[in-house]
């Protein structure tokens, strides 16, 4: 099965992407990666997406798309993929349907902004060892300080109240109209994204197979 999973900054899509990958044993393909393994590799595409790197510039459509037209012919991918984070826009979906990327099912997680601002908002990261706490839900046993190696606990700029209002715009002005243009496919399947890793992963299964 080849699945996309779409949801804001901090909706949780990530971590339900390898889920589904780890129960369906497919490979989930992350646009950044990806680049990233181009890049390394010097494949054709990869070049390409290095001249506009260089220069300080945006990676065209064109030649993600083509990236990930080389990442999806890999063998691991036959027997299904997901990917994660990519398209983000309708024309990278019209140019993925193009380029004659096949999808056949869409998730879709939803989580209301309020909730994603206080997941983000709150989050903490230890520098030192990577840690992740939250200053709500997992709260370090001292305040501020990591339980693993005793570093003081810092918020990502990424997750600074103005960043995440900033990247919750852009996914509703660029990203969102995604749904619509799935759901017109009958392709979309919509997730409630409130609840423990555990309940949305069931409810996610659960439309994949409901939606099969």
């Amino acid at each position: 099965m080849n699945i996309i999973f779409l949801g804001a900054p901090g909706a949780g899509k990530g971590t339900q992407a390898e889920k589904v990958a780890d129960a369906y044993q497919i490979p989930t393909v992350s646009t950044g990666n990806m680049i990233r393994e181009a890049l390394a590799n010097g494949t054709e595409m990869g070049l390409k997406a290095k001249s506009f790197i260089e220069a300080g510039q945006l990676v065209p459509d064109e030649v993600v798309i083509g990236i990930i037209q080389e990442r999806l012919a890999k063998d691991d991918c036959q027997n299904g993929f997901i990917l994660d984070g990519f398209p983000r826009t309708i024309p990278q979906a019209e140019a993925l349907d193009a380029m004659g990327v096949v999808m056949d099912k869409v998730v879709d997680i939803e989580v209301p902004d309020e909730a994603i601002m206080d997941r983000m908002i709150g989050r903490r990261v230890c520098p030192k060892c990577g840690s992740s706490f939250h200053i709500v839900t997992k709260k370090p046993q001292v305040e501020g300080i990591c339980d693993r190696c005793g570093a003081e606990l810092v918020q990502r700029k990424d997750d600074a109240p103005e960043t995440v209002s900033d990247r919750l715009k852009v996914y509703h002005d660029q990203t969102e109209p995604l749904k619509d243009f799935y759901k017109k496919a009958g392709k979309l399947a919509e997730v409630d994204g409130i609840g423990s890793v555990t309940e949305i992963t069931d409810r996610v299964m659960k439309a994949l197979e409901e939606n099969a």
